[in-house]
């Protein structure tokens, strides 16, 4: 399912305009987005957490040519399932 799959679904069990729900879906995205750059967790019950992890810089290995390279520490958004979410998939 893509972006736009799921804008029609919404749409059909809401009965609401799929422009309605394109930008409440963006604003969600977009508030998402804005919390995570300020590190601050987003938890929706019942559905999971989205946090942002912290990478340490680490040795790594050039695949070409074999030469050790350092890596540089990162961060990167992560998304951990609830435990209905897990439920309702298994």
């Amino acid at each position: 399912m893509n972006k736009t799959d799921l804008i029609k679904a919404v749409s059909d069990q809401c009965n609401l305009p799929q422009s309605n729900v394109n930008q409440i879906f963006d604003a969600i995205l977009a508030t998402v987005t804005a919390s995570l750059k300020k590190k601050e967790e987003v938890n929706l019950p019942g559905f999971g957490k989205f946090k942002v992890t912290e990478r340490a810089a680490r040795k790594g290995r050039n695949p070409q040519t074999g030469q050790e390279i350092t890596i540089a520490a990162s961060k990167a958004p992560s998304f951990s399932a609830g435990k209905a979410l897990k439920d309702a998939v298994n």
